[in-house]
């Protein structure tokens, strides 16, 4: 009891030495016991918990490096320094024991609690941990713990005594060397060195490094070099299981607490360092008051002024490090959500069924991974806010009713009034947003899709400006959404930026009137406004938050109903093993969709035996591709049963290219077997066309296939077929695209008896009667149903609707007698074969200047999106603020200036009320001082309005400019830009970037204004208070110039590199939804999915440095702006005597803004960098070469023209590119009015360029045409291309009603487009449609069979009645009684124009009058067919194959 009293006596604290002093101190016992045992306390609490958490967390065994044993080495030392103590107390002091038993504890205690850490130490490498926050903190208590001993010691010095001194010293050395170690990370784990090339620097980042993001610094220095990130996708397989199990429950919630289970706790973490940030941040304003205190109080003792600020320059530093610790976390988890989510929309794409994939265009799919990820993305971000918000309002005013009393509930209802206002301006904000101005955003997109999928159609028929007047009535609509969003956020901002003047005058105002004895001095003033300033975050972030959450809920509905749309169910086929028997369909009925109509019926099929070859016969719109979708599983099977026996191989009849090599496109992610692959080469008629691709098989095709003709795309879709080596062949008339001879030869070697696939089962559709003869089964199917089915022969001898058919066409009949010379003809392939291929419109590099070629570029196509380097040049500024003008600009920044003089004042004003006398209890003049401060603030408000209104007006025509500018400059770009230019990266032009440029360029001007004008007024204010401040201020100005400089360049360019690697994801997203089938069908869905994520995974190798970026700036930032803080408050110390508290009050709450305002500059500074590059990038087609115009001024062409239809080519030549050989040369040709002209030869002939010749889609290299006389050279594109018309090879459709796809510019009345419909034998079609002529084609057409698609652009032609018609292949995709009837059509109504086909079939054009059979780009013949057949040149050749001779 005796020893516990004495302790008690020793040990108790006594304030009057410690805190009422002049010179502060400890008790000898409270540092020997207290300071001593607080760490030790700590490390033994916790070590149980944190040794479970190493337990349960093993990340490999770590080798015993040089690091770990010097942290050994070193605490080996302080253990024994302990012991060493102990038996030195025993020996010095053991007289005293009874009153020293503290002291003897106190080295007993310290050396087990390092031993202790040793074995933690040891724990730790053992499980693979790298660096502890849990150690580290432990060393940081030690060494602060030791540190009012240490001042005590040098107080006393060395003479006190001298052993214990010196240990006392080596010991607090080792300490702090014990705590440096701890701020290095450990070697990786044994069997985890990292393998990729360039890893991300966190991973060998210590704790210190991670809080502070030093790890950044190396990026950031070296500035642009990319390193590796996370790979998320492994999260998405847990997803795609969750979704398919509880498809029941409302989606988007489900989707959300599926991305709470897999990221919560990570995100809590973050939570958590929000509610420390808070804490500091509450903290501050309570010692700034204590600081006013201590200036008022003229007694207090200095060290009490320095202990003050320095507290506050901590609490800051603390209060930055949360805060962006948080910040990361959040965007770490957001980011993970996003790419996750990204992931599986792609995956979804991948088994969405047909009805599902008509609901939603590729634009809106592309728009799911694009926008609503990102909503997802902000709502983690921002989340917190929405219950944080509340409770940070709510102790602010606990903490104003302390200074102020009931006069807080002045603010508290002022808060109240600003606060519904704002709610109901930002759920009006965000209706205009998702209903109407996302609505028009997507339908512009929707259309610029399908414009840049059509665009050659487009041209042909001089379409532009219908389109393009389309598409800017959508812009209007935007934009005018926009502009009420804009003021209404303006209302909001106004009212935000004056709340914390509304608050403070409301306080002050009510506080005053109150009582006269109410007195506002420096202290309730100033504690007051930091606690104003700090509720002004809350109450911004609290509308904005709710906003955002929203918004992710209209996101999390859309993606929830897209990934609970309906799938293709895996039973529609089943693979079971069959004896014999390849395909069996029993009783089967199809539809495309659950609820419409059947498009087969009764359907029973068996295919027997093994490596037969069946053929599907029918009308255009009878089913047949219905039939083969049904096999691959496509269609919703009704009832019945499918098998399909083997691996499936499927050539669609459009044929689906992706935008990759040759070789690619035919491999098709097999590994490549030689022989075999020149095989199918062979067979397929392929070696031809790559002897004049540039770099042969390894050329890129362009998107869809672009350079590569009809015939060769469909010939690259049937090698992927064949090249697979599967079982069962689905082939949708593949024939059809080519010329006759090349479909011969591949019959012959491909598809027919003899051919590669003989041994495999074949179902070929086709229209083509001359291979019907082999086929060992013929289906014939009407309005999908088999009406007869059988032989051949069987079918001739039952006197059916086919032999009837076949009757018809008769003359394909000698067809036999060629086909037993399938060899000779091979032969004569070869032997002509081409040397420039008609569509290879881009096969030189990309680049016009130099003309010597880089073999590696040989066979590149399409541009790569291309990442500038270096920071934004001048000039987009420039020519961002002069589409805005001058004019506008001067006045705005004026506005700003006065803005900020009017806060200025108002906070002047506060200061000088504030030092205001106090006389008998009173100060005088209340009601003016309140009126001037009123008046003052009022100012402000509506100059804040002004500002806000003009720079979003000024934002809305900046983009109405550039959107109009770079909407002309890619509908006036020819054809090759379009074939080189991924859809894909102009697409992001006109969605990303032309939204960046919409909100997010005003909104960075913004904020950069108003932080850089409140910045000023901050520092003048400072200046005001502490003159010899400016000292510090300037230093601290030139080194944040430093960093900023660093930190905006690379942010900069990180940028870049983001959006540069954002476009291959839409474009293979884009590729893969439309050639969905074919992937699935070749059974390669992991491959694309892996495809997709590396896609991801590189793009988030640019995003994720770019918000750490931030993150490093802002830290490394704060900690100097917390200088400015520190700086403040010591200089007012100093100055004490001389300054007035009001003064200091204002100096150091507005040093206090200054951390928060710096970073904000910089953050938004680099927000109008970054965002002014989608000025930069939509700006880049400014300068890309054009097309002529469209039309001349003074041109004095006759309305009428072309009256004759006379055609004259004189010594024309042509080219595909500069550089590239001529594709036509030296044509001299003169087609008479009324005449009918066949053009005939091989693919790569140079068919088709003279058909772009005529219309200009390329210019000549050299000569001129005439029509009529009339040079088209020196007439607009318009005026030529609108009068004369091409029936194209590829049908295209856009969306919209039937008639706008007839007639875009409404030229013609309903009774001639249903004329044209008749007579393009649509007319029964389409009035049996519900909607008749405004039936909505869907995008591309869809929903019209190919034929269909094809008769709706004769009738197109039909419609314009011009006296020159180009037939290019027209006849392709139809069957051969739709070819008669368009053949026919064709003859009777424009038999007074001047019709050229290029020929595919040529019976098409044995009654022409005139035949051109083109070779190698020279007119080879010329006449008659009669004449020629008898001159028996090439024509005669080519007949003779055709079986016509």
């Amino acid at each position: 009891m005796h020893s516990l009293h004495n302790l008690n006596q020793i040990c108790s604290e006594d304030w009057n030495r410690t805190w009422y002093t002049a010179n502060p101190d400890l008790t000898q016992c409270f540092q020997n016991t207290v300071l001593v045992w607080v760490p030790c306390i700590y490390l033994w609490l916790l070590a149980p918990f944190y040794c479970l958490h190493l337990y349960c967390h093993d990340r490999g065994h770590i080798q015993m490096s040089c690091l770990c044993s010097a942290k050994m080495v070193l605490g080996f030392l302080l253990a024994s320094f302990g012991f060493v103590e102990f038996f030195y107390i025993l020996l010095e002091r053991s007289q005293d024991i009874q009153h020293h038993m503290v002291f003897l504890l106190s080295p007993i205690i310290r050396s087990m609690t390092v031993i202790l850490a040793m074995c933690i130490i040891q724990l730790e490498r053992i499980r693979g941990c790298r660096s502890s926050i849990f150690l580290f903190l432990f060393w940081v208590l030690a060494v602060v713990c030791a540190l009012v001993p240490l001042r005590a010691k040098i107080q006393l010095g060395i003479a006190s005594d001298i052993v214990r001194y010196l240990a006392f010293f080596s010991y607090f050395t080792i300490q702090l060397a014990q705590l440096f170690l701890c701020c290095f990370a450990d070697q990786p784990p044994e069997g985890k060195t990292i393998s990729e090339k360039n890893p991300c620097p966190v991973k060998d980042a210590s704790f210190l490094s991670k809080i502070l993001f030093w790890w950044f610094t190396g990026l950031v220095v070296k500035g642009y070099q990319l390193f590796k990130f996370d790979k998320f996708y492994l999260v998405l397989w847990v997803f795609t299981v969750v979704l398919k199990l509880q498809k029941e429950q409302s989606s988007g919630f489900f989707l959300l607490r599926t991305l709470a289970r897999k990221f919560g706790p990570y995100f809590l973490t973050g939570t958590l360092c929000i509610i420390f940030h808070d804490a500091f941040m509450f903290a501050i304003p309570q010692v700034l008051s204590l600081l006013l205190d201590f200036m008022r109080d003229e007694d207090a003792p200095l060290w009490k002024g320095y202990f003050y600020a320095t507290l506050m320059f901590l609490l800051s530093c603390l209060q930055s490090l949360f805060n962006h610790q948080y910040m990361y976390t959040c965007f770490t988890v957001g980011m993970r959500v996003k790419t996750a989510v990204m992931g599986l929309v792609y995956r979804k794409s991948l088994v969405i069924n047909s009805s599902a994939r008509r609901t939603c265009t590729v634009g809106e799919i592309v728009n799911l991974v694009s926008a609503d990820t990102q909503k997802l993305m902000d709502f983690v971000v921002y989340f917190n806010a929405v219950w944080l918000a509340p409770i940070e309002i709510a102790l602010c005013l606990f903490f104003l009713w302390q200074q102020l009393g009931p006069s807080a509930l002045a603010g508290i209802a002022t808060v109240i009034l600003i606060f519904p206002l704002n709610g109901f301006i930002a759920k009006k904000r965000s209706k205009l947003q998702v209903k109407i101005q996302m609505k028009f955003m997507d339908g512009r997109i929707r259309l610029m899709n399908e414009i840049l999928n059509g665009i050659k159609i487009l041209k042909f028929y001089a379409w532009e400006k219908a389109f393009l007047e389309q598409v800017l009535g959508y812009r209007e609509k935007e934009l005018k959404a926009l502009k009420k969003s804009q003021i209404l956020y303006s209302i909001s901002i106004a009212s935000f930026n004056s709340s914390s003047f509304l608050i403070a005058f409301a306080m002050f105002g009510v506080y005053v009137m109150l009582d006269d004895k109410n007195v506002l001095d420096a202290q309730k003033v100033f504690v007051s406004m930091a606690l104003i300033n700090i509720l002004k975050t809350p109450l911004s972030q609290l509308p904005f938050a709710i906003s955002t959450t929203l918004q992710a809920v209209v996101s999390l509905k859309r993606l929830g109903k897209y990934l609970c749309s309906e799938e293709l169910k895996m039973e529609n086929v089943s693979k079971a093993p069959l004896n014999g028997e390849d395909v069996v369909i029993e009783n089967g009925t199809f539809s495309w969709s659950a609820e419409g109509p059947p498009c087969l019926k009764r359907y029973v099929l068996s295919i027997v035996p093994r490596g037969s070859l069946v053929a599907v016969v029918g009308h255009v719109g009878s089913g047949k591709s219905s039939l083969l979708s049904a096999m691959l599983g496509e269609t919703e099977k009704r009832s019945g049963q499918v098998t399909v026996k083997g691996s499936v191989a499927y050539v669609p009849q459009q044929a689906w290219i992706q935008n990759a090599t040759v070789q690619d496109n035919i491999i098709f992610g097999r590994e490549k077997l030689k022989t075999w692959y020149h095989r199918v080469l062979e067979a397929c008629a392929l070696l031809p066309d790559l002897d004049i691709l540039p770099a042969g098989d390894a050329t890129e095709i362009g998107e869809k296939g672009l350079n590569l003709s009809g015939g060769q795309k469909q010939r690259v879709s049937l090698a992927r077929a064949v090249y697979r080596k599967a079982d069962v062949y689905l082939l949708d008339d593949p024939l059809s695209a080519v010329d006759a001879h090349v479909g011969q030869h591949i019959f012959d070697k491909v598809i027919g008896p003899k051919g590669v696939l003989r041994d495999k089962t074949r179902i070929l559709v086709t229209h083509g009667m001359s291979f019907l003869p082999q086929a060992d089964l013929i289906l014939v199917l009407v309005d999908g149903e088999i009406t007869e089915s059988g032989s051949y022969q069987e079918l001739l001898s039952h006197h059916g609707a086919f032999a009837d058919f076949i009757h018809t066409f008769a003359s394909t009949e000698r067809k036999e007698s060629a086909i037993q010379r399938g060899e000779e003809t091979f032969q004569t392939l070869v032997l002509l074969g081409d040397t420039t291929n008609t569509n290879l419109q881009n096969m030189e590099p990309v680049s016009e200047t130099d003309q010597e070629q880089v073999p590696e570029d040989l066979g590149k196509l399409t541009e790569v999106d291309k990442a500038r380097t270096g920071r934004v040049r001048l000039d987009m500024y420039k020519k961002y603020f002069k589409t805005i003008g001058l004019a506008i600009i001067i006045p705005i920044v004026f506005l700003y200036a006065f803005q900020q003089g009017a806060s200025l004042a108002y906070n002047y004003w506060l200061s000088k009320w504030a030092d205001d006398p106090v006389v008998n209890g009173t100060q005088i003049d209340t009601d003016l001082k309140l009126t001037v401060f009123g008046a003052l603030g009022f100012v402000q408000g509506v100059a804040i309005f002004g500002t806000t209104v003009a720079i979003s007006i000024c934002g809305i025509i900046a983009s109405r400019h550039l959107h109009m500018d770079l909407l002309n400059n890619v509908l006036h770009s020819p054809m090759s830009f379009f074939e080189s230019t991924p859809s894909g990266n102009l697409l992001n032009r006109f969605a990303k970037e032309i939204d960046a440029i919409d909100c997010m360029v005003p909104e960075g001007l913004k904020m950069m204004l108003s932080y850089v004008f409140k910045l000023m007024e901050v520092c003048i204010i400072v200046l005001m208070a502490t003159p010899f401040a400016a000292v510090i201020i300037l230093p601290l100005a030139f080194l944040y110039a430093f960093v900023q400089s660093f930190y905006v360049a690379t942010s900069c360019q990180l940028r870049r590199l983001e959006a540069v690697s954002r476009s291959p994801i839409y474009t293979h997203f884009n590729e893969t939804v439309q050639g969905a089938s074919v992937i699935r069908a070749f059974g390669e869905q992991s491959r694309f999915i892996l495809q997709a994520n590396e896609r991801v995974d590189f793009n988030q190798t640019s995003y994720f440095p770019r918000f750490v970026a931030t993150r490093w700036l802002a830290v490394n930032l704060e900690f100097v702006g917390n200088g400015v803080v520190l700086a403040a408050a010591i200089l007012s110390v100093m100055g004490k005597s001389t300054l007035s508290p009001g003064i200091v009050g204002l100096a150091v709450s507005h040093s206090l803004q200054v951390t928060g305002i710096l970073s904000w500059i910089v953050r938004s500074w680099t927000d109008v960098e970054n965002n002014i590059v989608s000025v930069e990038r939509v700006n880049e087609y400014a300068d890309t070469p054009k097309e002529a115009s469209w039309s001349i001024e003074s041109s004095s062409l006759p309305q009428a023209w072309p009256q004759n239809g006379t055609i004259e080519f004189q010594d024309y030549g042509l080219q595909y590119r500069k550089g590239l050989e001529l594709a036509l040369k030296g044509i001299t040709l003169h087609i008479h009015e009324r005449e009918k002209v066949g053009i005939v030869g091989r693919t790569g002939a140079g068919k088709s360029s003279l058909a772009l010749g005529i219309f200009r889609i390329l210019e000549a290299a050299k000569g001129k045409i005439f029509i009529d006389g009339v040079d088209i050279a020196d007439i607009g594109l318009h005026d030529l291309r609108s009068r004369i018309t091409i029936i194209p090879q590829d049908p295209v459709l856009f969306s919209g009603s039937l008639r706008m796809n007839l007639d875009p510019f409404d030229t013609y009345t309903d009774e001639e487009v249903w004329s044209s419909l008749e007579l393009a034998h649509l007319k029964n079609f389409v009035s049996n449609l519900p909607d008749k002529l405004n039936h909505e084609c869907t995008e591309g057409g869809e929903n019209l069979s190919l034929g269909q698609r094809q008769l709706v652009c004769l009738a197109r032609a039909l419609l314009r009645k011009t006296k020159i018609l180009v037939l290019d292949e027209a006849t392709a995709a139809v069957d051969l009684e739709t070819d008669t009837l368009i053949q026919s059509t064709i003859r009777t109504q424009f038999e007074d124009c001047t019709v050229l086909t290029i020929a595919h079939r040529l019976n098409t054009i044995m009654d022409y009058t005139r035949v051109i059979v083109m070779d190698r780009g020279h007119i080879s013949e010329m006449d008659s067919p009669a004449n020629l057949i008898s001159q028996r040149g090439q024509f005669y050749r080519m007949c003779r194959e055709a079986g016509l001779v």
